[in-house]
């Protein structure tokens, strides 16, 4: 079972939303559900990538290079977001990347998103992690103190193909000072496509 982190209201009259960290041995629900929110927003090509891009993350990620942290109601996901580690060869600082993150349809709109983050990244915190990054629309993350990052302040994995999306966060007292030497990053994401 995994870890209930909060719980919060979406709306005056609607269910809880609880924040859980872990998969709970839902693997499929949750590659399912990325699987659908990219089919209904890019297509059904980029709903595959995403949705085996999400089962390779889950199956064949060591457990400490990877946090899952989902919202569910009424027994059905409401979102998911994946963490998974990036290492920097001249840094000792403990690196983690948000990609990818889904909010079901019905779901959207409606804070689930920003909550589900505010609360992962609390608990990203509690863990020790000092540095988060992600790949994204800037505005969207920028809500919840993601901030431009350039390849100076952070070595991409691969090459990026919209880099004003490369962004991220200190998650301790200090401010971001640049990551030192190459990045690496988990075997699933090693697919230039998704860059």
């Amino acid at each position: 079972m995994p870890a209930i982190l909060s719980k919060t209201y979406s709306g005056e009259g609607s269910e809880p939303v609880e924040f859980l960290k872990g998969t709970g041995g839902e693997e499929q629900r949750i590659s399912g559900l990325f699987e659908a929110v990219f089919t209904a927003s890019e297509g059904a090509e980029e709903g595959r990538v995403i949705g085996r891009l999400v089962r390779n993350l889950l199956s064949d990620t060591p457990s400490e290079d990877i946090q899952v942290f989902t919202g569910i109601e009424n027994a059905e996901l409401a979102g998911g977001a994946i963490f998974t580690r990036l290492t920097y060869a001249d840094d000792p600082r403990k690196v983690f990347i948000l990609s990818p993150m889904a909010v079901a349809t019905e779901w959207q709109g409606k804070g689930v998103g920003q909550a589900l983050l505010t609360h992962a990244l609390a608990a990203l915190r509690a863990d020790g992690v000092d540095v988060v990054i992600t790949y994204g629309d800037p505005a969207f993350y920028g809500q919840v103190g993601f901030m431009a990052l350039s390849e100076a302040d952070a070595a991409s994995p691969l090459p990026l193909s919209l880099p004003e999306g490369w962004i991220g966060q200190s998650l301790n007292d200090d401010a971001l000072a640049p990551l030192q030497g190459r990045c690496a990053c988990v075997p699933a994401l090693r697919d230039p496509d998704i860059w």
